[in-house]
């Protein structure tokens, strides 16, 4: 892991159509048998009415927007790095805004998407249910991992 400056902000509404991209970008590259499974325009969409009005969104710069979080009371939403910036820390100091914020968080990940597994055990999450897939728009199964802040 190479130590590179970026920076946190939390995202405003006008920022949704390029952390869409972000999504788009890195889970294209991750999934690629689930590509296109989205326009564009759908994506924005999707954050614009139905990711920014329920979690707090921020976003790592390395000077551009390089990956997002999408996180409310509970649960990680999304986390997403573009591929380029991935194992440059980006997604540990992410995840870390909302393992700060909330001392339980749970999150959905797809069995296959092995890198996301090893990702967040190696951030404490343990896998605690798995899924057919017959429940989510992509009919992929998937994993449910949850983490507990640990009291010192």
């Amino acid at each position: 892991m190479t130590s590179e400056s970026f920076t946190l902000m939390r995202l405003d509404l006008q920022d949704m159509a390029q952390a869409a991209c972000i999504h788009r970008a890195a889970f294209d590259d991750r999934l690629p048998w689930l590509k296109g499974l989205h326009t564009p325009a759908q994506d924005r969409w999707f954050y614009e009415n139905c990711v920014f009005p329920q979690c707090e969104i921020r976003a790592a710069f390395s000077p551009d927007m390089a990956g997002i979080i999408a996180f409310k009371t509970g649960w990680i939403e999304q986390l997403y790095v573009l591929p380029e910036f991935q194992g440059r820390g980006i997604g540990s100091a992410l995840l870390k805004q909302a393992q700060t914020t909330f001392p339980h968080l749970q999150l959905w990940t797809f069995q296959r998407n092995i890198q996301a597994r090893q990702f967040y055990e190696k951030h404490g999450f343990t896998a605690i249910d798995e899924s057919d897939g017959s429940g989510n728009e992509e009919k992929e199964p998937d994993v449910l991992y949850e983490w507990h802040r640990t009291v010192s």
